[in-house]
């Protein structure tokens, strides 16, 4: 746990802090981006003009200017600052902070804005340790966080937060940002005497993604690489940058944000925008395996008796990825969600099988027809199972005029092909079936 602001009246900094913690903004004016929240008519904006400051959480990706605004609205409100880790800190430290919090609050009147980041990870003990004082006003809870927080958090904690959503920053906010810290005399990078080549902070831009951290953290390896007096061009940027990773979070939301926007994508038939989140999944280092079993999933549901082979296909990419894997594997992905994508759709057996899933779990458990029953032994015979049942293969029409549902379900239509790709050979091929069973009925 840390108390106070990590900068002081006189701006100084230790010895080699890095550039995007020298760059963060001390007050709302000096923030970029952000504009619905801390704009000239934000939210945040307003809050501070009043001197209010609720219990809340910022939810958005890395980079977006989470931490900075926790720590500007405690700055300007004037309130101590306290991080917590709800990772490393267990509900005795909580309740340290909290005893320390209350007396402050009594002494001074000054509030104390406790802020925690990665506000998700908070266990079920810590959460309730800290609710009496989030409701009696000793501390101002500020989380963060990149996972959505009607998942990650109980009821009980978020009902009691305002919930502010950050988007990640726009290129031309990222750009503001560099040349500001290459500008800066006493923050930045502008005594560095440093030469920036056409396309370089566009490159840096590229390359962030939305996220200022990574923004900063690109310029200033950059820089050191070229040293003071040196050129910062696009090729240098590149040569440090490497290879940036899609972001991407095996664990978060993001990761089912990517998984559904392929599933998506594939259902309506977009070929170019299932291998875009195919790839950025898999460059994100997501498990091959996982995407596989969605494919799979997707040549039942989307696809289905419209064309029976996709879930062969589908299969045989789980296969090849059993004993390839990546990166090998990545072409076969790619193959079986193009074939998917292509393929003609319905969901009809989709249908069927929810439909079916009501009659069984909404309705009684029907017991099986007698003459549908095997009779193994005498008594079963004496029972009458068995009786009626009529060997389909004895028939002229080889379908027998005998009914295979329970009496009550007698007349339900649980699959009803479309007349996509084979389902309407297979339409065609049920009215037959269905014309051969009345032709196979006794004369009367």
């Amino acid at each position: 746990m840390n108390a106070r602001l990590p900068f002081g009246d006189d701006g100084g900094f230790a010895p080699g802090t890095p550039l995007a913690e020298r760059m963060r903004p001390r007050s709302l004016e000096e923030v970029v981006g952000q504009t619905a929240l801390v704009g000239t008519e934000g939210v945040l904006r307003r809050l501070v003009a009043r001197g209010e400051l609720p219990s809340l959480v910022f939810w958005g990706p890395p980079g977006s200017g989470k931490t900075t605004l926790a720590r500007v609205l405690a700055h300007d409100c004037d309130a101590e600052f306290v991080t917590f880790s709800a990772v490393l800190s267990g509900v005795k430290e909580a309740r340290a902070v909290m005893d320390a919090a209350r007396r402050l609050r009594a002494a001074t009147g000054r509030r104390t804005v406790l802020f925690v980041d990665e506000v998700h990870r908070f266990n079920k003990a810590q959460q309730d340790a800290f609710l009496p004082f989030v409701e009696s006003g000793d501390i101002v809870l500020i989380g963060a966080t990149t996972e959505n927080p009607s998942f990650e958090l109980n009821a009980a904690l978020l009902s009691r937060v305002k919930v502010y959503v950050l988007e990640p920053l726009a290129d031309p906010e990222i750009l503001a940002l560099l040349e500001r810290a290459l500008s800066s005399e006493d923050r930045g990078l502008a005594g560095w005497g440093l030469r920036v080549g056409e396309g370089a902070l566009a490159e840096i831009v590229r390359l962030a993604g939305g996220d200022a951290r990574v923004a900063y953290n690109l310029l200033e390896v950059a820089a050191e690489a070229v040293a003071r007096g040196g050129t910062v061009d696009s090729d240098s940027v590149r040569r440090v940058a490497q290879r940036r990773l899609a972001k991407y979070d095996k664990e978060g939301e993001e990761h089912y944000n990517l998984i559904s926007a392929l599933h998506k994508s594939i259902r309506n038939s977009d070929v170019d925008a299932s291998i875009y989140w195919l790839v950025r999944m898999l460059e994100g280092g997501a498990d091959p395996r996982f995407i596989a079993r969605r494919l799979l999933r997707v040549a039942s549901e989307d696809v289905g008796m419209a064309d029976p082979r996709a879930l062969e296909q589908a299969a045989a990419v789980a296969h090849a990825v059993e004993h390839v894997g990546m990166p090998e594997c990545a072409l076969a992905l790619a193959q079986a969600a193009v074939y998917l994508a292509l393929a003609p759709k319905s969901n009809a057996l989709y249908s069927a099988y929810g439909r079916a899933r009501a009659a069984v779990t909404d309705r009684p458990a029907y017991p099986v027809p007698l003459h549908l029953r095997n009779a193994p032994t005498r008594l079963m015979e004496e029972l009458g199972y068995g009786e009626g049942y009529v060997y389909a293969h004895d028939t002229e029409e080889k379908v027998a005029d005998m009914e295979c549902l329970p009496p009550e379900l007698v007349g339900e239509t649980f699959f009803a092909p479309t007349e996509e790709g084979w389902e309407k050979r297979i339409r065609e091929r049920m009215a037959e079936l269905a014309g051969r069973k009345r032709r196979s009925r006794p004369k009367p």
